[in-house]
Protein backbone atom coordinates (compact mmCIF):
# COMPACT_ATOMS: atom_id res chain seq x y z
CA UNK A 1 0.00 0.00 0.00
CA UNK A 2 1.10 3.41 -0.75
CA UNK A 3 0.09 6.07 1.39
CA UNK A 4 1.23 10.01 1.00
CA UNK A 5 0.36 12.21 4.18
CA UNK A 6 -0.21 16.34 3.94
CA UNK A 7 2.81 15.59 1.14
CA UNK A 8 4.03 19.24 0.19
CA UNK A 9 6.47 20.55 -2.11
CA UNK A 10 7.17 24.07 -2.19
CA UNK A 11 9.69 25.80 -4.96
CA UNK A 12 11.95 29.02 -4.53
CA UNK A 13 11.78 30.72 -7.73
CA UNK A 14 14.83 32.79 -8.85
CA UNK A 15 13.33 36.28 -7.78
CA UNK A 16 13.17 34.75 -4.41
CA UNK A 17 9.35 33.83 -4.05
CA UNK A 18 8.40 30.30 -3.07
CA UNK A 19 5.49 28.73 -4.89
CA UNK A 20 3.58 25.36 -3.46
CA UNK A 21 3.30 22.71 -6.15
CA UNK A 22 2.01 20.09 -4.28
CA UNK A 23 -0.22 21.24 -1.18
CA UNK A 24 -0.92 19.12 1.71
CA UNK A 25 -2.21 16.24 -0.40
CA UNK A 26 -3.65 13.07 1.51
CA UNK A 27 -5.02 9.41 -0.23
CA UNK A 28 -3.79 6.35 -0.23
CA UNK A 29 -3.98 3.59 -2.98
CA UNK A 30 -4.33 -0.07 -1.71
CA UNK A 31 -2.17 -2.81 -2.97
CA UNK A 32 -2.73 -4.48 -6.33
CA UNK A 33 -4.73 -1.05 -7.33
CA UNK A 34 -3.92 1.39 -10.03
CA UNK A 35 -4.67 4.91 -8.75
CA UNK A 36 -4.86 8.25 -11.79
CA UNK A 37 -3.67 10.92 -11.19
CA UNK A 38 -5.75 13.31 -12.93
CA UNK A 39 -5.73 17.43 -13.92
CA UNK A 40 -4.31 20.01 -15.98
CA UNK A 41 -0.50 20.83 -16.61
CA UNK A 42 0.87 22.64 -13.80
CA UNK A 43 -1.75 21.09 -11.49
CA UNK A 44 1.35 19.33 -9.83
CA UNK A 45 0.50 15.28 -10.90
CA UNK A 46 3.81 14.56 -12.32
CA UNK A 47 5.50 16.63 -8.77
CA UNK A 48 3.80 14.26 -6.38
CA UNK A 49 4.64 11.37 -8.50
CA UNK A 50 8.08 12.23 -7.96
CA UNK A 51 8.43 12.43 -4.47
CA UNK A 52 7.14 9.27 -4.28
CA UNK A 53 10.18 7.90 -5.45
CA UNK A 54 12.12 10.70 -4.34
CA UNK A 55 13.54 12.05 -7.64
CA UNK A 56 12.39 15.47 -5.90
CA UNK A 57 12.45 15.61 -2.03
CA UNK A 58 9.42 16.76 -0.28
CA UNK A 59 9.32 19.95 1.86
CA UNK A 60 7.15 18.76 4.03
CA UNK A 61 5.32 15.37 4.91
CA UNK A 62 5.58 11.69 4.26
CA UNK A 63 5.08 9.26 1.89
CA UNK A 64 4.74 5.34 2.94
CA UNK A 65 5.20 2.22 1.36
CA UNK A 66 3.30 -0.81 3.13
CA UNK A 67 3.90 1.41 6.21
CA UNK A 68 7.52 2.25 5.85
CA UNK A 69 8.65 5.77 5.51
CA UNK A 70 10.91 6.17 2.42
CA UNK A 71 12.70 8.99 3.43
CA UNK A 72 14.14 6.36 6.28
CA UNK A 73 15.08 4.60 2.78
CA UNK A 74 18.17 3.96 1.14
CA UNK A 75 16.78 6.35 -2.10
CA UNK A 76 19.04 4.08 -4.64
CA UNK A 77 17.58 0.61 -3.42
CA UNK A 78 13.90 2.66 -3.10
CA UNK A 79 13.97 2.86 -7.11
CA UNK A 80 15.30 -0.89 -7.79
CA UNK A 81 12.07 -1.85 -5.77
CA UNK A 82 9.79 0.81 -7.90
CA UNK A 83 9.75 0.64 -11.63
CA UNK A 84 9.14 4.22 -13.20
CA UNK A 85 7.56 4.74 -16.90
CA UNK A 86 7.90 7.72 -18.39
CA UNK A 87 6.06 9.30 -21.94
CA UNK A 88 9.71 9.85 -23.63
CA UNK A 89 10.46 5.80 -23.13
CA UNK A 90 13.68 6.06 -22.66
CA UNK A 91 15.25 2.84 -23.84
CA UNK A 92 19.47 3.06 -24.41
CA UNK A 93 20.03 3.37 -27.95
CA UNK A 94 23.42 1.29 -27.58
CA UNK A 95 21.66 -1.97 -25.56
CA UNK A 96 19.89 -4.58 -27.45
CA UNK A 97 15.99 -5.12 -25.99
CA UNK A 98 17.19 -7.76 -24.02
CA UNK A 99 19.74 -5.57 -22.13
CA UNK A 100 17.44 -2.55 -21.83
CA UNK A 101 14.79 -4.73 -20.31
CA UNK A 102 17.00 -6.80 -17.59
CA UNK A 103 19.08 -3.78 -16.74
CA UNK A 104 17.79 -3.73 -13.12
CA UNK A 105 17.26 -7.10 -12.28
CA UNK A 106 21.18 -6.98 -13.35
CA UNK A 107 21.87 -4.68 -10.76
CA UNK A 108 20.28 -6.45 -8.63
CA UNK A 109 22.79 -9.61 -9.56
CA UNK A 110 20.43 -11.72 -11.46
CA UNK A 111 22.06 -14.24 -13.17
CA UNK A 112 21.95 -14.51 -17.12
CA UNK A 113 19.32 -17.51 -17.51
CA UNK A 114 17.10 -15.73 -15.34
CA UNK A 115 17.08 -12.76 -16.51
CA UNK A 116 16.71 -14.09 -20.28
CA UNK A 117 13.43 -16.29 -18.84
CA UNK A 118 12.10 -12.97 -17.35
CA UNK A 119 12.33 -10.97 -20.48
CA UNK A 120 10.96 -13.60 -22.45
CA UNK A 121 7.93 -13.56 -20.17
CA UNK A 122 7.44 -10.51 -20.34
CA UNK A 123 7.67 -10.06 -24.58
CA UNK A 124 5.32 -12.20 -24.76
CA UNK A 125 2.77 -10.50 -22.58
CA UNK A 126 3.23 -7.23 -24.54
CA UNK A 127 2.74 -9.52 -27.85
CA UNK A 128 6.26 -9.36 -28.72
CA UNK A 129 7.92 -12.57 -30.20
CA UNK A 130 11.35 -12.65 -27.87
CA UNK A 131 13.09 -15.09 -30.63
CA UNK A 132 12.57 -11.80 -33.35
CA UNK A 133 13.24 -9.08 -31.42
CA UNK A 134 15.58 -9.35 -27.82
CA UNK A 135 18.62 -9.26 -29.87
CA UNK A 136 17.26 -6.20 -31.56
CA UNK A 137 17.65 -2.49 -31.01
CA UNK A 138 15.56 0.39 -29.86
CA UNK A 139 16.40 2.28 -33.56
CA UNK A 140 14.50 -1.25 -34.87
CA UNK A 141 11.61 -0.96 -33.00
CA UNK A 142 8.56 1.17 -33.99
CA UNK A 143 7.27 4.17 -31.44
CA UNK A 144 4.19 1.64 -30.40
CA UNK A 145 6.85 -0.86 -29.68
CA UNK A 146 9.39 1.47 -27.87
CA UNK A 147 6.63 2.13 -25.68
CA UNK A 148 5.86 -1.55 -24.85
CA UNK A 149 9.38 -2.01 -24.08
CA UNK A 150 9.58 1.09 -21.85
CA UNK A 151 6.11 -0.57 -19.99
CA UNK A 152 8.04 -4.27 -19.51
CA UNK A 153 10.95 -3.00 -18.43
CA UNK A 154 9.63 -1.39 -15.33
CA UNK A 155 8.03 -4.50 -14.66
CA UNK A 156 11.48 -6.63 -15.18
CA UNK A 157 12.53 -6.67 -11.63
CA UNK A 158 8.87 -7.64 -10.18
CA UNK A 159 9.22 -4.24 -8.32
CA UNK A 160 5.48 -4.68 -5.76
CA UNK A 161 4.88 -0.73 -7.07
CA UNK A 162 5.36 1.02 -10.55
CA UNK A 163 4.76 4.81 -11.41
CA UNK A 164 3.88 5.45 -14.56
CA UNK A 165 4.01 9.50 -16.02
CA UNK A 166 1.69 9.56 -18.79
CA UNK A 167 3.32 6.70 -20.24
CA UNK A 168 1.18 5.84 -23.38
CA UNK A 169 0.74 10.17 -24.19
CA UNK A 170 3.48 10.14 -26.77
CA UNK A 171 1.88 6.96 -28.92
CA UNK A 172 -0.57 7.42 -31.62
CA UNK A 173 -4.42 6.74 -31.00
CA UNK A 174 -4.82 3.11 -32.35
CA UNK A 175 -1.61 1.83 -30.58
CA UNK A 176 -2.44 3.60 -27.57
CA UNK A 177 -5.64 1.91 -27.32
CA UNK A 178 -3.55 -1.63 -27.62
CA UNK A 179 -1.15 -0.91 -25.40
CA UNK A 180 -3.31 0.15 -22.70
CA UNK A 181 -5.44 -3.52 -22.92
CA UNK A 182 -2.18 -5.12 -23.29
CA UNK A 183 -1.20 -2.99 -19.79
CA UNK A 184 -4.15 -3.49 -18.21
CA UNK A 185 -4.07 -7.98 -18.97
CA UNK A 186 -0.83 -7.69 -17.16
CA UNK A 187 -1.94 -5.74 -14.19
CA UNK A 188 -4.37 -8.45 -13.67
CA UNK A 189 -2.20 -11.16 -14.01
CA UNK A 190 0.72 -9.01 -12.04
CA UNK A 191 -1.71 -7.14 -9.51
CA UNK A 192 1.16 -4.46 -9.27
CA UNK A 193 0.32 -1.32 -7.02
CA UNK A 194 0.41 1.73 -9.34
CA UNK A 195 0.21 5.61 -9.63
CA UNK A 196 -0.23 6.84 -13.39
CA UNK A 197 -0.12 10.40 -14.49
CA UNK A 198 -2.79 11.23 -16.74
CA UNK A 199 -4.54 14.45 -18.18
CA UNK A 200 -6.55 11.93 -20.11
CA UNK A 201 -10.72 11.31 -18.54
CA UNK A 202 -10.87 8.31 -20.80
CA UNK A 203 -7.92 6.55 -19.93
CA UNK A 204 -8.31 7.30 -15.61
CA UNK A 205 -11.64 5.61 -16.11
CA UNK A 206 -10.60 3.37 -18.31
CA UNK A 207 -7.32 2.09 -15.98
CA UNK A 208 -8.34 3.32 -13.20
CA UNK A 209 -9.27 1.44 -9.61
CA UNK A 210 -9.36 5.28 -8.13
CA UNK A 211 -9.02 8.73 -9.54
CA UNK A 212 -7.44 11.85 -7.81
CA UNK A 213 -8.14 14.97 -9.58
CA UNK A 214 -5.80 18.03 -8.88
CA UNK A 215 -5.90 21.15 -9.04
CA UNK A 216 -3.04 24.27 -8.62
CA UNK A 217 -1.49 21.42 -6.37
CA UNK A 218 -4.45 20.76 -4.27
CA UNK A 219 -6.33 17.04 -4.27
CA UNK A 220 -10.10 17.81 -5.42
CA UNK A 221 -11.63 14.92 -5.29
CA UNK A 222 -10.48 11.60 -4.86
CA UNK A 223 -12.82 8.75 -6.04
CA UNK A 224 -14.05 5.28 -7.92
CA UNK A 225 -14.29 6.19 -11.12
CA UNK A 226 -17.73 6.22 -11.69
CA UNK A 227 -18.50 8.10 -8.43
CA UNK A 228 -16.18 10.70 -9.97
CA UNK A 229 -18.47 10.76 -13.18
CA UNK A 230 -21.70 10.38 -11.31
CA UNK A 231 -20.69 12.94 -8.59
CA UNK A 232 -18.18 15.44 -9.54
CA UNK A 233 -17.18 17.25 -6.65
CA UNK A 234 -17.39 20.90 -8.23
CA UNK A 235 -17.71 22.70 -11.18
CA UNK A 236 -13.78 22.25 -12.05
CA UNK A 237 -14.11 18.60 -11.59
CA UNK A 238 -17.38 18.66 -13.90
CA UNK A 239 -16.08 20.44 -16.72
CA UNK A 240 -13.05 18.16 -16.75
CA UNK A 241 -14.53 14.69 -16.83
CA UNK A 242 -16.94 16.44 -19.71
CA UNK A 243 -20.66 16.90 -20.48
CA UNK A 244 -20.87 13.12 -21.61
CA UNK A 245 -20.55 11.82 -18.37
CA UNK A 246 -23.16 9.82 -18.49
CA UNK A 247 -22.15 8.33 -21.33
CA UNK A 248 -18.71 7.46 -20.23
CA UNK A 249 -20.31 5.75 -16.99
CA UNK A 250 -21.67 3.38 -19.59
CA UNK A 251 -18.12 1.54 -19.51
CA UNK A 252 -17.94 1.16 -15.59
CA UNK A 253 -21.12 -0.21 -15.15
CA UNK A 254 -21.47 -3.55 -15.41
CA UNK A 255 -24.71 -6.00 -16.40
CA UNK A 256 -25.14 -7.19 -12.76
CA UNK A 257 -25.18 -3.81 -11.73
CA UNK A 258 -28.40 -2.62 -13.66
CA UNK A 259 -30.19 -6.02 -13.89
CA UNK A 260 -33.79 -6.27 -12.35
CA UNK A 261 -35.48 -9.39 -11.02
CA UNK A 262 -39.22 -9.75 -12.99
CA UNK A 263 -41.24 -13.00 -12.89
CA UNK A 264 -40.36 -16.14 -14.38
CA UNK A 265 -42.01 -19.35 -15.28
CA UNK A 266 -40.75 -22.86 -15.69
CA UNK A 267 -41.27 -24.97 -18.68
CA UNK A 268 -44.29 -26.60 -17.43
CA UNK A 269 -46.14 -23.63 -16.52
CA UNK A 270 -49.13 -23.15 -18.23
CA UNK A 271 -49.38 -20.29 -20.70
CA UNK A 272 -52.79 -19.33 -19.06
CA UNK A 273 -50.85 -18.64 -16.04
CA UNK A 274 -47.76 -16.93 -18.00
CA UNK A 275 -50.51 -15.09 -19.46
CA UNK A 276 -51.98 -13.51 -16.32
CA UNK A 277 -48.07 -13.38 -14.59
CA UNK A 278 -47.70 -10.83 -17.91
CA UNK A 279 -50.88 -9.06 -17.80
CA UNK A 280 -49.93 -8.09 -13.82
CA UNK A 281 -46.57 -7.15 -14.05
CA UNK A 282 -47.35 -5.02 -17.63
CA UNK A 283 -44.83 -7.44 -19.64
CA UNK A 284 -44.87 -8.36 -23.30
CA UNK A 285 -42.91 -10.98 -22.22
CA UNK A 286 -41.49 -13.83 -19.75
CA UNK A 287 -38.60 -15.96 -18.93
CA UNK A 288 -38.64 -19.31 -19.04
CA UNK A 289 -36.30 -21.17 -16.86
CA UNK A 290 -35.19 -24.85 -16.22
CA UNK A 291 -34.61 -26.71 -12.93
CA UNK A 292 -31.24 -25.02 -13.13
CA UNK A 293 -32.18 -22.00 -13.17
CA UNK A 294 -30.72 -21.67 -16.64
CA UNK A 295 -32.98 -19.83 -18.86
CA UNK A 296 -34.67 -21.77 -21.67
CA UNK A 297 -35.66 -19.18 -23.26
CA UNK A 298 -38.93 -16.70 -23.64
CA UNK A 299 -42.37 -16.65 -24.17
CA UNK A 300 -44.83 -13.59 -25.66
CA UNK A 301 -48.12 -11.94 -23.89
CA UNK A 302 -49.99 -11.78 -27.41
CA UNK A 303 -49.00 -15.98 -27.88
CA UNK A 304 -49.90 -16.80 -24.13
CA UNK A 305 -53.22 -14.85 -24.34
CA UNK A 306 -55.22 -17.47 -26.23
CA UNK A 307 -52.76 -20.53 -26.10
CA UNK A 308 -53.22 -23.61 -24.89
CA UNK A 309 -50.63 -25.96 -23.10
CA UNK A 310 -47.39 -24.92 -21.46
CA UNK A 311 -45.00 -22.40 -21.90
CA UNK A 312 -42.68 -25.01 -23.03
CA UNK A 313 -44.97 -25.40 -26.41
CA UNK A 314 -44.42 -21.90 -27.36
CA UNK A 315 -40.67 -21.44 -26.09
CA UNK A 316 -38.44 -18.56 -28.00
CA UNK A 317 -34.76 -18.90 -28.50
CA UNK A 318 -33.39 -15.33 -26.72
CA UNK A 319 -31.63 -12.83 -29.71
CA UNK A 320 -28.83 -13.02 -27.21
CA UNK A 321 -27.38 -12.95 -24.00
CA UNK A 322 -25.02 -10.98 -22.22
CA UNK A 323 -23.00 -12.03 -18.90
CA UNK A 324 -22.44 -10.25 -15.25
CA UNK A 325 -19.67 -8.38 -15.91
CA UNK A 326 -20.18 -7.36 -19.29
CA UNK A 327 -19.91 -3.43 -19.20
CA UNK A 328 -23.62 -1.41 -20.10
CA UNK A 329 -21.87 0.10 -23.14
CA UNK A 330 -21.55 -3.93 -25.04
CA UNK A 331 -25.48 -4.21 -23.65
CA UNK A 332 -26.65 -1.42 -25.68
CA UNK A 333 -24.59 -2.67 -28.41
CA UNK A 334 -26.39 -5.80 -28.09
CA UNK A 335 -29.93 -4.29 -28.00
CA UNK A 336 -29.43 -2.20 -30.90
CA UNK A 337 -28.02 -4.63 -33.06
CA UNK A 338 -30.84 -6.94 -32.11
CA UNK A 339 -33.21 -4.56 -31.93
CA UNK A 340 -34.29 -5.80 -28.51
CA UNK A 341 -35.07 -3.56 -25.48
CA UNK A 342 -34.17 -6.38 -22.85
CA UNK A 343 -31.41 -8.68 -22.37
CA UNK A 344 -31.10 -11.87 -20.20
CA UNK A 345 -27.92 -11.79 -17.66
CA UNK A 346 -26.20 -14.82 -17.45
CA UNK A 347 -23.47 -15.46 -14.93
CA UNK A 348 -20.37 -17.51 -15.01
CA UNK A 349 -22.16 -21.04 -14.28
CA UNK A 350 -24.78 -20.25 -17.06
CA UNK A 351 -27.50 -19.62 -14.60
CA UNK A 352 -30.04 -16.65 -15.00
CA UNK A 353 -29.17 -13.86 -12.60
CA UNK A 354 -32.61 -11.13 -14.14
CA UNK A 355 -32.78 -9.02 -17.32
CA UNK A 356 -31.35 -4.88 -18.30
CA UNK A 357 -33.59 -3.17 -20.48
CA UNK A 358 -33.19 0.21 -21.48
CA UNK A 359 -35.34 1.02 -18.48
CA UNK A 360 -33.59 0.03 -16.10
CA UNK A 361 -30.44 1.28 -17.57
CA UNK A 362 -32.03 4.66 -17.81
CA UNK A 363 -33.05 4.09 -14.05
CA UNK A 364 -29.91 3.38 -12.40
CA UNK A 365 -27.69 6.18 -14.43
CA UNK A 366 -30.19 8.78 -12.88
CA UNK A 367 -30.62 7.27 -9.67
CA UNK A 368 -27.83 8.48 -7.78
CA UNK A 369 -26.12 4.95 -7.59
CA UNK A 370 -22.73 4.70 -8.16
CA UNK A 371 -20.36 1.62 -8.99
CA UNK A 372 -17.83 2.06 -6.30
CA UNK A 373 -14.84 -0.92 -5.75
CA UNK A 374 -15.40 -3.81 -4.15
CA UNK A 375 -13.22 -6.13 -2.39
CA UNK A 376 -10.81 -5.55 1.01
CA UNK A 377 -11.13 -2.15 1.55
CA UNK A 378 -7.55 -0.39 2.13
CA UNK A 379 -6.38 0.63 5.82
CA UNK A 380 -5.46 3.99 5.76
CA UNK A 381 -4.04 6.13 8.88
CA UNK A 382 -6.75 8.46 10.17
CA UNK A 383 -5.28 11.71 8.33
CA UNK A 384 -5.58 10.38 5.35
CA UNK A 385 -8.98 9.28 6.00
CA UNK A 386 -10.03 12.88 6.87
CA UNK A 387 -8.26 14.20 3.12
CA UNK A 388 -9.62 11.87 1.50
CA UNK A 389 -13.42 12.30 3.05
CA UNK A 390 -12.57 16.47 2.66
CA UNK A 391 -11.86 15.73 -0.93
CA UNK A 392 -14.59 13.30 -2.00
CA UNK A 393 -18.39 14.06 -2.15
Amino acid sequence: MIELDQLTKTFTQKDGQKVTAVDSVSLSVGEGEICVFLGPSGCGKTTTLKMINRLIAPSSGRVLINGEDTMSLNEVELRRHIGYVIQQIGLFPNMTIEENITIVPRLMGWDKKRCRERATELMSMVALDPKLYLKRYPKELSGGQQQRIGVIRALAADAPVLLMDEPFGAVDPINRESIQNEFFQMQRQLKKTVIMVSHDIDEAIKLGDRVAVFKRGKLVQYDHPDTLLAHPKDEFVGAFVGADSTLKRLLLIKAGDAATQPETARAETPLAAAYQMMEESDNRYLTVLGDDRRALGYVQRRVARNGQGACADQLRPFASTVSVEDNLRIVLSKMYQFNSSWMPVIDGDGQYVGEVTQDSIADYLSSGRSRRQTGQAAIVSPAVAAAEAAASV
